[in-house]
């Protein structure tokens, strides 16, 4: 199946259900508007040369109820969905339409502003579309214009599994982001594991979508239409707004990156709202802190869950870490919430040696993902999908283990692990320890040039607001819990920390500052 067959689905038990709900207007839109007019855009977008399989489209949008009947409308039409983050600089956004050969670009009218830049920077693109108004007098197609024409049923596209059906860019933490080619079958495994994961509890799910539609949000958002669910969407984050609106919109799943998750923790009104519809408040995109983990299931219930997976390989739900197991490791394995959960069922996971060997539990190695959970390539690219994948599987980057009970502990970014004094350091376990000291809300652990040890273990820190601690503090508590080796030789503060469009905070980043003008760096 396609996810426009899921969303079909949906469509046909929930037709009068309110699809969407934009959060700042309030405009509401039921599954058989919404499925209309994925018929138009689709009817629209081949009339314009959209090539079933072949043209790339990218939407170009905040959260909005309109943007995700052009996504629907671009997967309905056959063509390749290429997703950009609105919150990516614009020079990142050229980069990755100009790299994936897109050709046409729907875009919202907030970015109205850009698209010029866009259209000379991104010489392929050949239609330019705004998804939210009728256009300018030289906008050559509109998504308004589409909707307006008298309706008819898109051609029904053939069903090839291995087909391509979106372009994702890739993190990008670690440098320049590739195209990630997905086909069907990927996004049929994604949605299956997803309710199989986090199945409905009590009728109709409710989406609070606040993360980029276009990334962990959108794997959320795109399975659960197949179950009639109603996507609230938000454009921006708004701790406050996001706290009220569980209650107000009786909101039943909701997924956050932990740095957002950090500031609804740290926001003062936190335990004055109602949180009684939550079933899964899902927290991925970057290991959590175990304390902040025990605060969130203090104040939302026994509600949250953890995925692991990335764009190569297993979305946002390669693993999967149930409420009913952060409640049992909170009672009787606490140091089981530092996991991210077990292999979710359409899902072949294994930690190997730098050979490719498979390891025993309990020892430190990279990640493998298997299965048909995975991209089809890097687009254009065939020296870096070489790289990444090995005899059908995926490996990640990502430095884990996985104990007797296949619960999987991520330890690191293979290329952020720290060589000082000849020992290997994992910067997210010295986070870890961090994260335990009251005052912090965020933080992020490098390494520095350093004469004597090569690397020197650095910490930044982001207090909450109105907290106060020292450097002395943290490099003790660090020494107490990891010993020397592993403690902060330094510690700054800074009041925010960079952070990627999704949210994650950028170690290379902070790195850059300390490691510019030298001839090695860990970039």
């Amino acid at each position: 199946m396609r996810i426009i067959d899921f969303f079909d689905r949906g469509a046909l038990i929930a037709r009068n259900r309110a699809c969407t709900i934009d959060y700042e207007t309030g405009l509401t839109r039921t599954f058989e508007e919404v499925q209309r007019a994925s018929h138009q855009v689709a009817n629209g977008l081949l009339a314009a040369g959209a090539e079933p399989e072949v043209t790339k489209i990218a939407v170009y949008s905040p959260n909005c109820g309109r943007a995700l009947e052009a996504v629907l409308g671009v997967l309905r039409s056959g063509a390749v969905w290429a997703p950009v983050n609105a919150r990516n600089s614009i020079q990142d956004i050229a980069y990755l339409l100009d790299k994936n050969d897109v050709e046409i670009l729907l875009y919202h009218s907030d970015f109205e502003e850009y698209v010029g830049k866009l259209r000379e920077a991104c010489p392929k693109l050949r239609l330019l579309a705004p998804i939210d108004v009728p256009g300018t007098s030289n906008a050559a197609a509109s998504v308004d214009r589409w909707l307006a024409m008298p309706f008819a049923l898109a051609p029904q596209r053939p069903e090839r599994s291995e087909a391509p059906m979106a372009i994702f860019g890739s993190g990008g933490t670690t440098g320049k982001p590739k195209g990630v080619v997905h086909s069907h079958r990927t996004w049929e495994c994604l949605a299956m594991n997803v309710n199989v994961s986090m199945p409905p509890k009590t009728g109709y799910p409710v989406h609070l979508v606040v993360a980029p539609m276009t990334h962990a949000a959108g794997s959320v958002a795109l399975p659960l239409l197949g179950v009639g669910a109603t996507q609230v969407l938000m454009k921006s984050f708004d701790a406050k707004q996001v706290l009220t609106a569980i209650g107000e919109y009786r909101v039943t799943h909701l997924f956050l990156p932990p740095t957002a998750v950090y500031m609804l923790l740290a926001e003062p009104t936190v335990r004055q709202h109602d949180y009684s519809s939550l079933e899964y408040f899902i927290y991925a995109a970057a290991p959590m802190s175990v304390e902040k983990v025990r605060e969130a299931m203090d104040i939302f219930g026994p509600v949250m869950v953890q995925t692991y997976g990335q764009t190569e390989a297993g979305a946002l739900i390669g693993t999967f870490f149930s409420s009913a197991a952060h409640v049992h490791a909170l009672r009787e394995r606490p140091d089981r919430l530092a996991s991210c959960g077990q292999a979710t069922l359409l899902t072949k996971l294994k930690i190997v040696d730098d050979d490719g060997h498979t390891l025993p539990f309990g020892e430190k190695g990279e990640i493998a993902i298997g299965g048909d959970f995975q991209m089809l390539h890097y687009y254009k690219n065939e020296e870096a999908t070489a790289e990444v994948r090995r005899d059908g599987w995926v490996l990640t980057g990502d430095v884990g283990r996985m104990d007797e009970d296949g619960f999987v502990y991520i330890v690191d970014r293979k290329r952020e692990m720290i060589i000082t004094g000849g020992f290997n350091v994992y910067p997210s376990e010295i986070e870890q320890v961090i994260f335990t000291h009251p005052a912090v809300q965020d933080c992020a652990v490098i390494g520095v040039p350093d004469e004597k040890w090569g690397e020197a273990v650095k910490a930044i820190v982001q207090l909450r607001p109105g907290a106060e601690t020292t450097e002395q503090e943290i490099i003790a508590l660090c020494k107490d819990r990891l010993g020397g080796v592993m403690a902060p030789k330094s510690v700054e503060f800074w009041p925010d920390l960079p952070k990627s469009a999704v949210g994650k905070v950028v170690r290379r980043v902070v790195r850059e500052q300390y490691w510019a003008g030298r001839q090695r760096s860990l970039v």
